[in-house]
């Protein structure tokens, strides 16, 4: 009888020993793991970030929606680079000569074979050449996989939420809201429930979004991203 009371009390205090482990490293490996997919999905968010800033460069300051569009761009598309040799002497801008001015008069002695205004302003090794580089080349380092830019890393085959706004500043001048996100439902799926949740109530209480965003369709803010 003795024997199996000692039993019974060795297996209950393991028990307790386990229920306080669980209690004190519960938060804590999942606050590491989180911290793991955070990053993961803010790099993420970081490369749709610069894949929608140069679009928008190029597609009359529009932002798009469609990942399909994007990766497209990212995949085929190519973006201004210009090459520079030399530049301009303070005589020459006091005598009102400018970049443009410079460039206008270059490419009109190239078209009628007449370099003596090129020599007159003193421009024979004045160069400004517009090269198109290979938008995978220039933005992103080599190897970078643009289909994957849509899906939610850690997110089982999720899809990052991307919508775009339309609105007018207050100058009547338009423009073009991006808003890109993930709830924290989608990348710490098979973290602890009850800690997800916490994390959602504060996030609630606060009136933040419970997830990560870069962007907002409520309001301009230059796509921040809701962790900087």
């Amino acid at each position: 009888m003795k024997t199996v009371f000692n039993i019974v009390l060795v297996a209950c205090i393991l028990v307790l020993v386990y229920i306080c482990y669980a209690s004190i490293m519960g938060p804590i490996d999942f606050e590491n793991a989180k911290k793991q997919r955070d990053a993961a999905v803010i790099a993420r968010l970081m490369d749709i970030r610069k894949a929608q800033q140069e679009y928008r460069n190029l597609n009359n300051q529009q932002y798009t929606a469609s990942f399909d569009t994007l990766i497209d761009f990212v995949k085929n598309q190519k973006l201004p680079f210009i090459y520079k040799q030399g530049e301009l002497t303070d005589k020459q801008l006091e005598d009102g000569l400018t970049e443009k001015k410079a460039i206008s008069i270059i490419n009109k002695a190239k078209k009628t074979n007449n370099y003596s205004e090129v020599k007159k302003w003193g421009l024979e090794n004045f160069k400004r050449d517009t090269m198109w580089v290979a938008v995978l080349d220039t933005i992103f380092p080599k190897g970078f996989n643009a289909d994957s830019m849509r899906y939610v890393p850690y997110g089982n085959g999720a899809q990052f939420e991307m919508a775009i706004k339309n609105d007018t500043a207050k100058s009547g001048a338009p423009f073009c809201l991006l808003e890109v996100k993930t709830p924290y439902e989608v990348y710490l799926n098979g973290l602890s429930q009850q800690e997800i949740a916490n994390l959602k109530d504060v996030q609630t209480k606060l009136g933040k979004y419970c997830g990560l965003m870069i962007g907002s369709l409520e309001t301009a803010n230059n796509n921040a991203g809701n962790w900087e």
